[in-house]
This record gives C-alpha cells, sequence and structure tokens, in this order.
C-alpha cells in the first residue's frame, strides 16, 4: 500500500478534479439514500389514505395523546413511590426514568412534526394518490439525477487515473532510457514490458477504482447508515455487530490477494519474455524445426500463470459472497428485533431502550430499506476488492524499477571535457558481469590520439566488452580508463558520447524511415548532410533506386525490411555524419558483400586519417588501415604491434588472421585473410610448428 500511495499523491496534482469527483460522488449517495427514505410516506400515509399533511397532523394528535397516557402514568408510579417501602423505592424509580425518557421523546418529535407541518401544508397535495404521484416523481427525478451525477463521477475519476498512468509511462520510459545494461539481461525485455504495460494499467484503473468507486459506495453506505440511525441509532449499532468479524475476514482475504496477484504478475512476465524471445528468433526456431520444443515450453509458462490465475479467481469469488452473506445476516438481525419491537408496541429490547417511540410500520420498512441500500454498494464494493489488491501490487512492481539508482550515473560536481586530451588509456582495468566470471584482467592500454588500433583475438576473449567501456556503457569492476587526464567516472555522460561514434556487428535501426536512422546520432541535420554521409558510406545508391520512398522509406521494426548489409551501409553512414573524435567499429564491415567492402574500405581509409579509432575485425583489407593491433585471450593483451609484426612473432595472431600462401617461405611472407578460430589458442609466448597452425 505504501507504493500505491505515491500513486495516488499524484493524482492530487490535480485537486480541482479530485474534489470534483468527490462531490458527485456525494450527491449520488445522497439521492441514492432520499430515494431510499420515499418508502416511509408511501407505508405510513399512502397506504392509510391519507396525504402527508393529514399524516403529519394525525401523528401529532397520536404522540400528544401517547405524551399524556405517560403523564398519567407517570403521576400514578410517583404516588405508589410515596407510599411504598425503602425496598419497593428503587423499582418505581426506574420505571419514572424509564416514562421520562420516552416523554422527551414524544416532545421532540412533536417539535419536529410541529415545525415540518406548515411547508407540509402549503407544498405537499392533499390526496393520497397525489401524494403518491408526487413520491413517484420524486424517485424518478431523484434517480434522473443520481445518474447524471454518476455519468460525470465516472468521467472524472477516469481522467484522473488516465493521467496518473500517462505521468507514470512518461517516468517509466525516462527510468528504462537511464537503467544499466545489466538490469536488461538480468530481468528479460519480458519483465520490463509487463511492469511498463500491463502493471501500469492495473495501477491506472486502481487509481480509478479509489477515487470512484472506492469512494461513491462508501458513501451510499454512509448515507444509509446516516438514514437507518435517524429511525432507531441503537437499533443500528445491535446489527453492525457484526462488522468485526467481516473486517477479519476481508484483511485476511486482502493479503492472500495481494499475493496471488505478485507472484501471477512475475509469471505473466515470464511469458513475456518467452514471446518475445520467440518473435526475435522466429527464422532461427523454423530452421532447426524447433516448433515442437518451443510450443511446449511456452505452454509451460502458459499453465503456471494459468494456476496463479485460478487461485486469483478462487480468492475473489469469496468477495462477493462474503459482503453478501454478511448483508443478509445483518438484515435478518434487525428483522427479528424490528419486528418484536413494532409487532408488540416496544422500546426496549432485552431490557435495551432501542427508541424514544414505538416505531411504526413505515419507519421499520425504511429502516429495512436502508439497511438493503448498504448491501448493493457493499457488493459493488466486493468485485473491485481484487482490483485494489492488483493494483497494490502491481505498484510495488512499477515504483521498484522507478526507484532503482542506475549504478553509471554522472559524478556530483562532473569535470569539463579535456579539449586538449592527447590519448585515451586502459589503466590496471578488470571487468566482470558476474562475480563469479572474469571478462576483463589487468588490462594496460595506451592509445593515441589521431591513432587506428584493431583488436584481435577469439571469441569470448572480451574484445566486444574492451569498446564497451569508452562509452560508459559499462564501468570496470577495478582500475579506469583515462581520457586525456580525466577518469571517465568523471565526465558528465552526454558529454562523452557525443564525441562516440560506434558502428556495430548487428547494426542496430529503429522504426522510421532511413534519414531519421542516419541523423539518428546528429539531429537537425540537414537533408544533404544526410545523403552527403549516405554517399561516404556507399549507401545512396541502394536507397535512391532500390527502395520505393528512397530516403522517407520506413526500414521496419528494427529494420526488418533491409538487408544485413544494407543496414550496416545506414549505420556506417549515421557514425560518419556524427563526426566523432573517437570512431568504434564492432565488426562493422561483417555483413557487407565483397564490391561494397571495397569501396567503403576507401571510404574508411580517408574518414579514420587523423581519427582516433577502435575496430574489431577479422578483415584482411581492415587491417591495413590500422597503426597498431592488439591481440587478446582470455581477457589480457597478449601482444600489441603492427600487423607484419605480429605476423613474425605472435603465433595467435598468425592462427587468427593469417594462413601459409607457401609453407617453405619465412613466416613474415604470410598475407591476412579472415580465418577466425572458434576455439581455445596458445598464447603469443608458446612456439608452434608451422604445420599445425
Amino acid at each position: 500500500m505504501k507504493q500505491f500511495s505515491r500513486a495516488l499523491r499524484m493524482a492530487w496534482r490535480y485537486p480541482g478534479n479530485i474534489i470534483a469527483c468527490w462531490t458527485t460522488s456525494l450527491l449520488v449517495a445522497i439521492f441514492w439514500a432520499a430515494n431510499l427514505a420515499a418508502v416511509l410516506p408511501v407505508v405510513d400515509a399512502v397506504m392509510h389514505g391519507h396525504s402527508i399533511p393529514e399524516w403529519l397532523a394525525s401523528d401529532i394528535e397520536a404522540d400528544q395523546a401517547a405524551l399524556a397516557r405517560l403523564n398519567e402514568e407517570r403521576i400514578e408510579i410517583a404516588q405508589k413511590l410515596a407510599h411504598c417501602s425503602p425496598d419497593e423505592a428503587p423499582g418505581y424509580q426506574a420505571e419514572i426514568r424509564h416514562l421520562r425518557g420516552k416523554e422527551e421523546g414524544l416532545v421532540n418529535e412533536i417539535g419536529w412534526l410541529r415545525w415540518f407541518l406548515p411547508m407540509a401544508e402549503r407544498w405537499m397535495p392533499t390526496t393520497p394518490f397525489e401524494t403518491l404521484g408526487c413520491v413517484c416523481l420524486f424517485v424518478l427525478v431523484g434517480t434522473l439525477l443520481k445518474n447524471l451525477f454518476r455519468v460525470m463521477n465516472t468521467v472524472l475519476v477516469a481522467r484522473v487515473g488516465c493521467r496518473v498512468s500517462l505521468e507514470l509511462r512518461k517516468q517509466f520510459f525516462q527510468k528504462i532510457l537511464r537503467l544499466d545494461l545489466s538490469d536488461f539481461s538480468e530481468r528479460g525485455r519480458g519483465d520490463l514490458m509487463t511492469r511498463c504495460t500491463t502493471d501500469l494499467n492495473y495501477v491506472g484503473y486502481g487509481v480509478q477504482v479509489l477515487f470512484g468507486q472506492a469512494v461513491r459506495e462508501p458513501l451510499k453506505m454512509i448515507a444509509c447508515l446516516i438514514g437507518a440511525a435517524m429511525i432507531s441509532w441503537r437499533l443500528l449499532l445491535l446489527t453492525i455487530t457484526i462488522t468485526p468479524i467481516a473486517y477479519f475476514l476481508i484483511r485476511w482475504l486482502g493479503k492472500s490477494l495481494k499475493r496471488a496477484n505478485r507472484r501471477a504478475m512475475e509469471e505473466l512476465s515470464g511469458v513475456y519474455e518467452g514471446l518475445t524471445e520467440t518473435l526475435s528468433g522466429i527464422r532461427l526456431i523454423r530452421v532447426f524445426t524447433r516448433e515442437s520444443a518451443e510450443s511446449a515450453r511456452f505452454q509451460k509458462s502458459l499453465n503456471q500463470l494459468y494456476g496463479r490465475e485460478m487461485r486469483i479467481a478462487i480468492y475473489d469469488s469469496f468477495a462477493s459472497p462474503l459482503a453478501e452473506n454478511l448483508g443478509i445476516l445483518m438484515i435478518v438481525l434487525a428483522a427479528m428485533s424490528g419486528g418484536y419491537l413494532v409487532l408488540n408496541g416496544e422500546t426496549h429490547l432485552l431490557g435495551v431502550k432501542i427508541s424514544d417511540t414505538p416505531l411504526t410500520h413505515g419507519r421499520m420498512t425504511t429502516f429495512f430499506a436502508m439497511l438493503a441500500g448498504m448491501s448493493d454498494p457493499a457488493r459493488r464494493l466486493s468485485g473491485v476488492f481484487n482490483m485494489l489488491q492488483r493494483a497494490i501490487a502491481s505498484s510495488d512492481r512499477v515504483f521498484e524499477t522507478l526507484d532503482r539508482q542506475p549504478v553509471i550515473a554522472d559524478a556530483a560536481n562532473p569535470q569539463p571535457f579535456p579539449s586538449g586530451w592527447q590519448t585515451l588509456r586502459f589503466e590496471k582495468l578488470s571487468f566482470q558481469y558476474t562475480p563469479d566470471k572474469m571478462v576483463l584482467d589487468g588490462i594496460d592500454l595506451e592509445v593515441r590520439r589521431g591513432e587506428t588500433i584493431a583488436l584481435v583475438g577469439p571469441n569470448g576473449c572480451g574484445k566486444s566488452t574492451l569498446l564497451a567501456l569508452p562509452p560508459r556503457l559499462y564501468d570496470p569492476s577495478e582500475g579506469r580508463v583515462l581520457w586525456g587526464e580525466t577518469d571517465l567516472r568523471e565526465l558528465r555522460q552526454e558529454d562523452l558520447r557525443r564525441r562516440i561514434g560506434i558502428v556495430s556487428q548487428q547494426a542496430q535501426m529503429l522504426c522510421d524511415s532511413v534519414a531519421e536512422n542516419i541523423a539518428f546520432g546528429k539531429p537537425g541535420a540537414s537533408r544533404e548532410e544526410i545523403e552527403q554521409a549516405a554517399r561516404q558510406a556507399h549507401a545512396h545508391t541502394f536507397i535512391t533506386e532500390r527502395l520505393a520512398n528512397g530516403y522517407d522509406t520506413f526500414v521496419g521494426p528494427g529494420g526488418g525490411r533491409l538487408s544485413g548489409g544494407q543496414r550496416q551501409r545506414i549505420a556506417l553512414a549515421r557514425a560518419i555524419l556524427r563526426d566523432p573524435e573517437l570512431l568504434v567499429l564492432d565488426e562493422a564491415t561483417s555483413q557487407i558483400d565483397l564490391e561494397s567492402e571495397q569501396l567503403i574500405h576507401q571510404t574508411l581509409a580517408s574518414f579514420v586519417r587523423d581519427r582516433t579509432t577502435l575496430i574489431i575485425t577479422h578483415r584482411p583489407s581492415t587491417l591495413t588501415l590500422v597503426d597498431r593491433v592488439v591481440v587478446m585471450d582470455h581477457g589480457r593483451v597478449v601482444d600489441v604491434g603492427s600487423a607484419d609484426e605480429l605476423a613474425d612473432r605472435c603465433d595467435l595472431f598468425r592462427r587468427l588472421c593469417c594462413t601459409p600462401l607457401d609453407r617453405t617461405r619465412p613466416r613474415s611472407s604470410y598475407r591476412m585473410i579472415a580465418v577466425f578460430a572458434n576455439r581455445g589458442t596458445p598464447s603469443c609466448s608458446e612456439q608452434i610448428p608451422l604445420d599445425s597452425a
């Protein structure tokens, strides 16, 4: 409930709307009780052939006669008290006090009736049938007004709930953009999708319920309680003695529903995650004929969700019968007690005073109507009980994400970006995604400004992880990365990343036009700048000749309407347009055909000149662009040098990037080709016979 109250505080940003909700709820409750109160004149007046003024006048006469009888009876008892023994005196005194209480009640009732009688004689009908018509008209108009205010209340409440949902979705999306990358891998996209959609929907519905039915229905019950109390508040107290039982039962049911809803949300996250994986890997599933296995796995998740939902349904099924049974128990208790008082003309029940004057049939019928009027709101409240518990459980999940603080954050007092920097250094750097696995271990590497460095090594040796550190996608577990003489953690992330351009092996595209995807790294770029960058990346030709709308063609979700090579060329154009100080290429030409690679190679040759560039590549043509090659293995730097130097002295480099043209030639005559090995390899210090390479 603590987290859900935060959503309610957000609703208070619209106080006028909240006050209007409460006002309309109050008016609905008043007309609800007023319509039920119309039973009283019908039963006590119309059904006895009286108009309301005649009914009031007859009540005054009857009360005056009853008052006179009570006065005579009290005088007789007072005379007996004057001549009784001391043992009998307490009994007579108690009877006198009892009679005086009845007299006071009658005097008060006569006073109210005399006050209302002149207005009734002036404004009320004078015949029973006209009185019946007036009561029916009152009920009809009251119902119309009640429903009008109810419609207004529903619209106002929906506005509050939708505004809260809108604000929470905006905050949630902004938080997702700032979360650490590890949050996406550990929790999965399905969990975040569930929290951003289903959980936020439940929170919004919960706000609507709390400011709508959770206010309107209790107010209707309170109005009925007030009406019943005006008839006999003592009898009302007697009938609601069972409410403590209802409180404890509802409290137990609420805890069970909240726990079950939270677990159901977790199961739903698993379903979303499985669905996301299936949709993104549908090609792989079909190629390996894994449809049946994936269907079985998804069915298992659905069965678990089904079990949770059935538990919620079972708990929820108890809510309405519980409210109904308790309501019927109250009415039965009131019927037995009130029936005894009315039929016997009594004012006391088991020696306890229930009313000042004997209850009439009309009053008792109205009392029952008020109790019945409370049962309908109670039934409606039981229907929204599960929704409130689900909203509370969902708000815990939503605000848990909103309160999560990213590990990678700007310093309290960030340093200005160094303008005259000369080196990018990795000092004694170690990194691990999980505590039990070291990915980078003791990296010491210096990259000079304007230098082009290639990283080579077997798969899983940490190359991509190392290149994820300069833009602070991750922070090192130990050591530091220095841009110039400034630790990256002391720089503002926006200042840092604005100076970096990245082209990865899996080029990411947004579901937007080609032009917007190219200009993504430089908002506000002109069409001429976009086209020039595309020409440099050798993407202009296929954009203008093969795409239906040229640069205005939508690429589809994830760029699915483009081939892998087309996506990579657009991603390269995006980096070229950004004109970064540091360019990171992670297998940037891996999906491009040989002819396009040769053209892009020419572009890169001029683009990387005097620009600090870090490249992961296995292409011989790309290695000719670099100043130095860094060889990595098992998270360590094992050798650094030019391609020719490493071809002479590093067996690991030769196994990854070289093949012998002629085994009789010296090692320095090896030429570069792409033969990345996906197996364990020895370090550069080990001597491997040529035949085994």
